[in-house]
């Protein structure tokens, strides 16, 4: 895509009077003096990998979402806290723009990197300090994946429980950064549930320790804001995490329907019956053949529609659950349920949901994954709304989504090498997404806002709420220097984008009224 640093917001940085910048290019971020900069770097971080050469920074062009791409200035790769912390203090020092990137599994932009800019790589602090099974907690540097976490804790029968589509790549860092969720977030909650304590470095470089080793502490909680702020406020340097222990017993059942607003409905009656899943996900037909010719969960490719509905805890509330639901499945409508015969099947069973983003990616030469929230009533409505925006805009859409918490993953298929067909997969999702704002919902429920959502933000909130959004950036980092040009936009940039403000499901489209 062409463009993309344009959304870069350069009033936030002064002509600097140094060697390090040649006069500031008309309309654009001042041009950084490379050679100059890699010099000052060596000097003073004679250890620290530093990769310049154009064939070297090419794989950090993108993260998971693949449609915006930037070549770097310039990669780090530290491995020592203390070259970050001389490598922010010099970018400070000398108004260079960093953005953080970990495993580069975002889905949002957030780690598209700046053409005058350093891309910090944290890969490489992917250590497991500590694994605390009498209090509970696991001390992890930023780079550790997500699910060595558990596998690192499975001895004390204890486990973490966010758990993303990727978590055999995706790291920790990466998770705190844009909030990760995961299919069981429904009873265990978003990453920011799931934490005790972040150190953190400021934009100065300076070390900041947000919340405690205790379950609470004083003061305002700042490890909540901290929390799916998208390398905007500052970089993670440690992770204290909650442990949980095993559940006992957890078992799942499959629910098919012959069409998605019954299972959309289906959702909502689980809940109204006071049983809160472990995990509750919903499929649609172009999905489960997908994931089924992958996988070979033993999903019924013939239904338009499938229930993962997961209960865990001790083996007789789990038994009473599981008979609870199934007379609600059966009662909305349920074509069929099944229940997984041992775990190796429950296994399958989830393997399919968790493998369905790339068995998708094998329908069409492109996919584009959207990352919405509605609320759960509003389910059958909003899918209904999302086949009528696939059929006008002539792009099929496979859903895929957390649906007890009403997070959608809505994937748009098209095919990059076609005129015209990119463009509209954006203009598609951009329409979902402010559906979703338009039943009461949200722009995004874990994959953050980054440089894909930054417009739909103008249709969320109001001036006075960028503003104040504004206003938390510049009290961490008043240069904005720290991942510029993501998640929140100018007030500029919503007048030219034409956003209608929508606010508690003021509708702005009259004929979005029946939704």
């Amino acid at each position: 895509m062409a463009g993309m640093t344009g959304a870069y917001n350069d009033k936030n940085i002064e002509p600097a009077m140094n060697i390090l910048y040649d006069e500031r290019v008309d309309g654009a971020l001042p041009k950084v003096d490379k050679a100059a900069l890699l010099a000052r770097l060596q000097q003073a971080l004679p250890d620290l990998d530093v990769l310049h050469l154009e064939e070297d920074l090419k794989p950090y062009e993108c993260d998971g979402l693949s449609a915006y791409r930037t070549t770097p200035m310039m990669v780090v790769l530290p491995e020592r806290i203390e070259q970050v912390e001389t490598l922010l203090k010099l970018c400070h020092e000398q108004r260079i723009p960093v953005v953080a990137r970990g495993a580069g599994t975002g889905l949002s932009g957030g780690a598209l990197p700046l053409e005058q800019g350093i891309l910090l790589v944290m890969a490489r602090f992917n250590r497991i300090l500590e694994v605390n099974p009498a209090g509970r907690f696991a001390r992890v540097q930023p780079g550790v994946r997500n699910l060595a976490i558990s596998q690192a804790a499975a001895p004390f029968e204890l486990y973490y429980a966010p758990d993303p589509s990727s978590q055999i790549a995706c790291s920790i860092g990466g998770n705190v950064a844009e909030n990760a969720g995961g299919v069981h977030c429904l009873k265990y909650g978003l990453t920011v549930h799931n934490l005790l304590k972040l150190d953190v470095l400021t934009v100065e470089g300076e070390a900041m320790t947000l919340g405690s080793d205790a379950l609470d502490s004083p003061g305002f909680d700042l490890l909540a804001l901290f929390t799916g702020s998208e390398g905007m406020l500052g970089i993670v340097t440690e992770v204290t995490v909650k442990l949980l222990p095993k559940p006992q017993v957890a078992k799942v059942l499959l629910a098919s329907f012959d069409s998605v607003e019954k299972a959309g409905r289906a959702v909502g009656d689980i809940i109204a019956a006071g049983i809160i899943p472990g995990g509750l996900e919903m499929m649609d037909n172009l999905a489960i053949r997908a994931a089924e010719d992958f996988i070979h969960a033993g999903y019924p490719v013939d239904a338009e529609a499938i229930l993962l509905c997961e209960l865990d805890g001790v083996e007789a509330d789990v038994h009473d659950d599981c008979e609870c639901v199934r007379e609600v499945l059966e009662k909305a409508g349920a074509t069929e349920v099944r229940q997984a015969r041992d775990e190796a099947e429950r296994v399958r069973f989830w393997a399919g949901r968790k493998n369905a983003f790339p068995a998708v990616g094998r329908l069409s030469p492109d996919y584009y994954c959207m990352d919405g929230t509605i609320p759960r009533r509003e389910l059958p409505g909003v899918l209904r709304g999302i086949s009528e925006l696939s059929a006008e805009y002539g792009l099929r859409v496979a859903n895929v989504f957390h649906a007890g918490d009403g997070n959608m993953h809505p994937l748009i298929l098209f095919d990059a090498n076609q005129p015209g067909e990119l463009d509209r997969a954006e203009a598609l999702g951009g329409k979902i997404l402010e559906l979703c704002v338009a039943v009461g919902g949200s722009i995004t429920g874990e994959h953050g806002v980054g440089r894909e959502k930054i417009n739909q933000m103008c249709a969320q909130f109001s001036s006075d709420e960028l503003t104040l959004f504004h206003a938390v950036k510049a009290a961490f980092d008043p240069g904005g220097l720290l991942n510029p040009g993501k998640n929140i936009p100018t007030l500029h940039r919503c007048a030219e984008f034409g956003a209608m403000h929508v606010h508690m499901g003021k509708l702005p489209f009259p004929e979005l009224e029946r939704f």
